[in-house]
């Protein structure tokens, strides 16, 4: 993978980080910045099953929906831990990043639980977009730190 197209996946996924830490710290939630980093058609994998979505209002809902919970849960911040990309081809890329989510919970206790989810990328025009990812049983880590 050339140099440049690893810092633009870097710069990538760290302003998706930061759009997210944004909502989380109640400053706004950059939804069409977001909804803007996935492509029209998206697929999402997890053990609950294999979703496909479309980038419309419905997944803005959701999106707002979900920063919505994590901020009631307690979550303070999502920080991207490493990133690894792979180079699939000229156009597409696999990028594992493990992910730590930080809280406190409503006794005031705090603590974090580290994830992993894959993205896959297709990079082309100087733009990137995520079409499907793969996370992992984030609900059960939910339930383990008592946050649901």
């Amino acid at each position: 993978m050339t140099e440049k197209r690893r810092q633009q996946l870097k710069d990538f996924f760290n302003l998706y980080a930061e759009r997210f830490n944004s909502a989380l710290r109640g400053e706004g939630a950059d939804i069409e910045g977001t909804a803007a980093a996935f492509a029209d058609c998206l697929i999402a994998a997890s053990p609950q099953g294999v979703n496909c979505g479309s980038d419309n209002e419905d997944f803005r809902k959701a999106m707002s929906q979900g920063y919505a919970f994590y901020r009631i849960i307690g979550v303070t911040a999502m920080d991207i831990l490493s990133a690894e990309s792979t180079l699939l081809d000229d156009l597409h890329e696999m990028t594992r990043i493990l992910w730590r989510f930080r809280y406190t919970r409503k006794d005031l206790a705090e603590g974090s639980v580290d994830f992993e989810n894959i993205y896959f990328t297709q990079s082309k025009n100087n733009e990137t977009k995520i079409f499907a990812y793969i996370t992992g049983d984030e609900q059960a880590a939910l339930r383990e730190k008592g946050l649901i």
